[in-house]
C-alpha cells in the first residue's frame, strides 16, 4: 500500500527516504539507474525531489520490493508506461474467482454423478 504524499512542491532526500521506507543511498543509486528520477539541485547542491519524482520512487520500490522485478526489468516497465498493479488487491480478486470456479466444478460434478446414476 502506497503512503500518502504530502501536498508540497519539493521534498528533501530524507523526507523521500522516510516516505518510501528506503535508505538515502538507495535513492541516490536509483537516480543513476532510472532516468525518470531527476531531483533538482538547490544552490546548496541539496537534492529537491518534486512530487512526480516521489511518485516514481514509490513506483520503483513497489516494482523492486513487492513485485520482484530486477533493476533492468523495472526500468523497462517504467519506459513502457504501464500502470503498477496493487498486489494487495490481486489475492482478494483471485480468491473470489477461485471460489466461483470451485462452485461451478462442484455443480458439474453433481450433474455428472446424477447422469451416471440414471444409466445404472
Amino acid at each position: 500500500m502506497r503512503p500518502e504524499i504530502p501536498d508540497k512542491l519539493y521534498f528533501k532526500i530524507g523526507e523521500v527516504s522516510k516516505l518510501a521506507g528506503v535508505a538515502t543511498h538507495v535513492l541516490r543509486y536509483w537516480e543513476t539507474e532510472f532516468p525518470s528520477i531527476k531531483p533538482k539541485r538547490a544552490n546548496s547542491q541539496q537534492r529537491l525531489y518534486r512530487r512526480v519524482d516521489v511518485d516514481t520512487v514509490l513506483t520503483v520500490k513497489a516494482l523492486l520490493h513487492e513485485q520482484g522485478y530486477t533493476i533492468a526489468g523495472a526500468r523497462k516497465f517504467l519506459e513502457s508506461g504501464q500502470a503498477v498493479i496493487d498486489q494487495s488487491v490481486v489475492p482478494q480478486k483471485a480468491s473470489g474467482c477461485l471460489e466461483q470456479i470451485k462452485t461451478e466444478l462442484l455443480e458439474m460434478s453433481a450433474l455428472l454423478n446424477d447422469k451416471g446414476k440414471d444409466r445404472g
